[in-house]
């Protein structure tokens, strides 16, 4: 299931995910080690121009999320990719931004892929949060979503990306 269609879906989803993400990242501070293998992590990489396409990539348990890009323009930019599991395991996040907010490059593609869970929330963004800045979401049609990928859409994308959120729903085993 992809994101709630429609405004109201939307604003639903957008009250939702700061508070899920805030709650993992609490967790982590104030509990580190209390579940091996399902601490949030974030981990710094570069995002380089040149038109080649490079990708990074983070696991947490059998969870993953790998972003793969190719960008254009200026020089190496310094991003941070965060993978996280709630507390009871049913969900799987993963964000990639840059932390300065606006990026410089320009983007040519771009998807986000998680391993081991369905896509429930996606978003991306042309500018993200810095300062009194507020994220800057893409419209709609300038990115897709499938039960397993983010990516840009051909011909749509306007070229600009500084952050991406993906909350995905793990399996779930029934007694």
């Amino acid at each position: 299931m992809a994101a709630p269609s429609g405004r109201s879906g939307r604003c639903a989803w957008a009250a939702l995910v700061p508070a899920a993400l805030l709650c993992l990242a609490a967790r982590t501070a104030a509990e580190p080690g209390t579940a091996p293998g399902a601490d949030p992590s974030t981990a710094e990489f570069d995002v380089r121009p040149g038109g080649e396409v490079h990708s990074f990539s983070r696991s947490l348990g059998d969870y993953g999320c790998t972003f793969t890009y190719s960008a254009q323009g200026g020089t190496n930019e310094q991003w941070q990719m965060n993978v996280g599991v709630s507390e009871d395991s049913g969900l799987f996040s993963c964000s990639v931004w840059r932390p300065q907010g606006k990026s410089y490059l320009f983007f040519t593609q771009f998807k986000a892929e998680v391993k081991g869970a369905k896509i429930e929330y996606a978003m991306a963004y042309s500018q993200a949060a810095v300062g009194a800045q507020s994220d800057i979401p893409l419209k709609q049609e300038e990115f897709e979503i499938t039960e397993t990928t983010v990516s840009h859409r051909e011909g749509k994308f306007r070229f600009e990306l500084s952050k991406l959120v993906i909350v995905a729903k793990t399996p779930r085993d029934e007694l």
